[in-house]
């Protein structure tokens, strides 16, 4: 009650947007009474029950605007806010209003994945802190692009990389460090989902709720398809290129950032071999419904079996996710991590779900319970937005794991084949085509700039 109270009071005097759309006003910047002022850029399922959680569970924080080039969910997220939160925001469907906009301390960045890098850049540009969703980015050129804007603006960045604000997860890490696993053998990520035949639909003239223009933004101009964009729902970005890195940037790269976290980090991995395909289905997507990769890092593999292939595996049960007094099944469980040392092996949940660790006879010589870090993460945000401190997903390190969905990706397109990889240039040295999809083509207007 007390949020609800305080916002309504604090709105009561407002009369309207500065920058001329119906919403919120005179929101003073952060020292004056602390307040954070948040803007949305992306009004999807995720995009919005993040902010408004957001707002719920840390103390004086408000959304000012939110924004889409979807005209129906632009509309919902107006009705939610005003429900949830207890006033009506601005609304617009032109996000550099946003970056003009003083009051703006912090943009939440939920767009489709080839959004993502432009978006946060901008944001950096424009004096904003940001918190951008995972996969952070499309390609690894960009994704550094990133890292040396929020370094060169000093920007605070959280990526959507939940797991690293969770306990269990730096339980799990320390539990590494201590040694008592031993030494790390190999890391199996896994990320098998279910799935079924995917073809995409005829195209159709754009829908009069979508700005197709905006929407495709720094990808190629092409005709509209239903199977891209859903006026209620996610839609099917994550079947294109030029979207999205399909499954391996959705579910998995929340699972390779978690084992990369735990294992304490480690850098670039030294090459990749990735196989992939529409050999089950037989779809017509050009992001795989199954592929296999490994990564070497010198002393140890990372590998990563990721898909819509397997509908009998099923994710951490919801109930579980939030009880730290229990774990799910590992063996039928679809995005677990297993890491084995010379001592024993640790079962490692995404998104809840805690660690075990089995010596001989399956014996359990240590666990962990864990729940869903959402909470903690964005509260983690909230608190370096006002105290200027490093966020628990740090641009660099996201970056790092992001570039491991984009070596897989690639050896994926190149022919399914493997690639090394220099960390100091992050380019590949024996595939120049490889190098080609590494820096990304934008569209004209739409470009990341070379110096950011």
């Amino acid at each position: 009650m007390y949020r609800r109270e305080f916002i309504k009071k604090s709105m009561a005097a407002t009369a309207g947007m500065a920058m001329g759309i119906t919403g919120i006003s005179g929101a003073p910047v952060i020292g004056a009474n602390d307040r954070i002022t948040l803007a949305l850029v992306g009004c999807g399922g995720r995009g919005m029950s993040c902010i408004l959680n957001c707002c719920k569970i840390n103390k004086n924080v408000i959304v000012k605007t939110v924004c889409d080039v979807n005209k129906t969910k632009l509309a919902n997220a107006v009705a939610s806010v005003e429900k949830e939160l207890g006033y009506r925001p601005g609304a617009t469907n032109e996000m550099n209003k946003i970056f003009d906009d003083k009051e703006v301390d912090a943009v939440w960045i939920a767009t489709p994945e080839h959004w993502h890098m432009l978006a946060t850049i901008r944001a950096c540009q424009a004096g904003k802190d940001v918190y951008v969703e995972k996969d952070p980015s499309i390609n690894i050129w960009e994704g550094r692009k990133m890292v040396e804007a929020a370094t060169k603006y000093n920007r605070i960045v959280q990526v959507g990389f939940q797991n690293r604000s969770a306990a269990y997860a730096r339980s799990a890490r320390e539990y590494l460090r201590s040694g008592k696993l031993g030494k790390i053998v190999t890391v199996k990520c896994y990320n098998m989902l279910g799935g079924s035949k995917w073809t995409e639909a005829p195209e159709t003239p754009v829908p009069a709720w979508l700005d197709w223009d905006k929407w495709l933004g720094p990808a190629p101009m092409r005709g509209f398809s239903p199977s891209i964009v859903d006026e209620h729902g996610r839609g099917g970005w994550l079947s294109y290129w030029a979207y999205s890195g399909g499954g391996l940037a959705d579910d998995a790269s929340h699972v390779m950032d978690l084992a990369r976290f735990v294992i304490g980090d480690p850098g670039h991995p030294r090459s990749v071999y990735g196989w992939g395909g529409n050999h089950v289905f037989g779809g017509t997507c050009e992001t795989p419904e199954f592929q296999s990769i490994v990564y070497d890092f010198g002393e140890f593999t990372l590998s990563c079996d990721s898909g819509y292939s397997t509908n009998y595996m099923t994710k951490t049960p919801g109930d579980i996710r939030m009880d730290p007094t229990r774990w799910p099944n590992w063996r039928n469980n679809s995005t677990r991590t297993e890491i084995y040392g010379s001592e024993g092996l640790m079962y490692l949940g995404r998104h809840g779900g805690g660690w075990q660790v089995m010596g001989p006879d399956n014996e359990i010589v240590a666990q962990e319970g864990g729940i869903h870090p959402d909470n903690e993460h964005q509260i983690n945000f909230i608190d370096c937005l006002r105290n200027r401190t490093k966020p628990n997903s740090d641009p660099e390190e996201c970056h790092r794991s992001a570039v491991l969905v984009h070596l897989g990706n690639t050896a994926y397109r190149v022919g399914n084949k493997q690639l090394l990889f220099d960390a100091t240039s992050e380019k590949f040295t024996n595939c120049d085509e490889a190098n080609i999809i590494a820096r990304g083509i934008y569209r004209k207007g739409y470009e990341i700039p070379e110096n950011v």
